[in-house]
């Protein structure tokens, strides 16, 4: 039997599961899990990136503890977020998406290249933390400076695994720096924004061989194994792991919620761009794609309020409460406060929290309907089923309220599509 490692690393968590094929099956063991988060750090959002790597190399050498021989490793993370390096020296701190560091920015970007010829040559959405305005900040702060590098988050945790850095194709989508076209990144973009070009290297593709684990981090772990690139983009990875039976719309439902479909070519056009859709890499194809609020302000509301995620939907089971806000308000990307920040735009309305509760269900519920139908206007088609895969996809509730107000045929597919994903691009690639 021959076994691989998933290293699947979210917001809020990361899992490392190890999988196989047996009598045609794939089958999955998750062999260590670990908490994440953002922390504050001199006043800014950031991500303790030690604390990830020490991890990581936690879950592997538990892998290695149980399974003892192991043909290759790769890792997927969210994207958008890198860390910057000068020579092999990690420039720290490594900033989070979701700091504000990039307001001051967004408006010189854009006298320099209008967001309009932005999506026109990347297809990428608008998001005010996407990877060229945070580079861009980081050129006014003077971080540039002796920069030699940039890795997004997982290259650069490889590259401490194997000693090989590399730009895989599918997360540098997610920086709105990749010309959608040539799918190469867009030098026209980066001399105009006066980013060091020496930063942007060729693209290597799902399923390239980095090299094994160093000496050093072999000892540490207990075993050697090859380290290889799967997509490492997490809804890229997620993609290749949802088994669907049709070409149909999904939904991947984390911390963030992804809703798109795959297309053979970018769909980059007024209505795209209006209704901030974004044209992301595949493994052979476009993720056509949105990203709405996902789970994030559910799991904001459960710290607050101290109740498990089951609690949280058997309480909101028996409220009928059911008024529709927006979730995407720009509040609830770093709330200080998530049950005032829901009331007050719910208008400062006496509810309870169970209430609350129930009004965060159905307004993603609700969100996820509108994207489906824009998707559907967009691209000129219509389907009758959604997959949903995902943390979410283990809510019945959520589920239920998908398929009511999106009026599809909700396929929920509670499985780690993304480690499955990981795994399945590893085992292609060892053929």
């Amino acid at each position: 039997m021959k076994y691989y490692l998933a290293i699947d690393i979210g917001a809020s968590s990361g899992r490392h599961i190890v999988g196989w094929r047996e009598d045609g099956e794939l089958h999955t063991d998750e062999v260590y899990r670990f908490t994440n988060g953002i922390q504050k750090q001199g006043g800014r959002l950031t991500w303790n990136v030690e604390h990830i790597f020490n991890e990581v190399k936690a879950g592997v050498r538990a892998a290695f503890a149980k399974y003892h021989t192991i043909e290759s490793l790769a890792i997927d993370t969210w994207g958008v977020d890198y860390v910057l390096l000068r020579g092999n020296e990690s420039v720290l701190p490594m900033f989070a998406y979701r700091d504000s560091r990039t307001e001051s920015v967004v408006s010189s970007v854009h006298k320099r290249i209008a967001f309009e010829e932005l999506y026109e040559r990347t297809g990428i959405q608008y998001q005010p933390f996407n990877t060229v305005y945070q580079l861009y900040e980081d050129k006014m702060a003077g971080r540039l400076a002796g920069a030699t590098d940039f890795l997004m988050l997982p290259e650069y945790l490889m590259w401490r695994l194997c000693g090989v850095k590399a730009h895989e194709y599918t997360n540098a989508t997610t920086t709105g720096l990749v010309n959608a076209y040539t799918k190469r990144y867009d030098h026209e973009i980066i001399s105009r924004l006066g980013l060091p070009q020496t930063l942007f290297r060729e693209f290597a593709t799902p399923g390239t061989e980095l090299s094994d684990l160093s000496p050093e981090i072999a000892d540490e772990v207990g075993g050697q194994t090859r380290v290889v690139l799967c997509a490492t983009h997490d809804t890229a990875s997620a993609m290749e792991g949802i088994p669907m039976k049709e070409d149909a719309p999904f939904l991947s439902s984390g911390t963030w919620s992804l809703l798109g479909v795959k297309l053979p070519a970018p769909l980059i056009d007024e209505k795209s761009r209006i209704a901030n859709f974004t044209n992301e890499g595949g493994v052979g194809y476009i993720r056509y794609l949105k990203n709405i609020m996902g789970l994030w302000i559910v799991q904001c509301l459960q710290k607050q309020m101290a109740l498990s995620f089951e609690e949280m939907v058997v309480r909101a089971r028996t409220s009928v409460f059911s008024e529709i806000f927006d979730v995407n308000d720009s509040r609830f990307t770093v709330p200080a406060d998530i049950r005032r920040d829901i009331l007050t735009v719910l208008g400062n309305r006496v509810v309870t929290d169970v209430d609350i509760i129930n009004s965060v269900y159905h307004s993603l519920a609700f969100s996820y309907s509108k994207a489906i139908h824009e998707l559907e206007e967009n691209v000129g088609r219509q389907w009758d089923t959604l997959y949903v895969a995902g943390g979410g996809a283990k809510n019945k509730y959520m589920d239920e309220l998908t398929a009511k107000y999106t009026g599809k045929r909700v396929v929920s597919l509670p499985v780690e599509a993304t480690a499955r994903g990981n795994l399945k691009i590893q085992m292609n690639a060892a053929k």
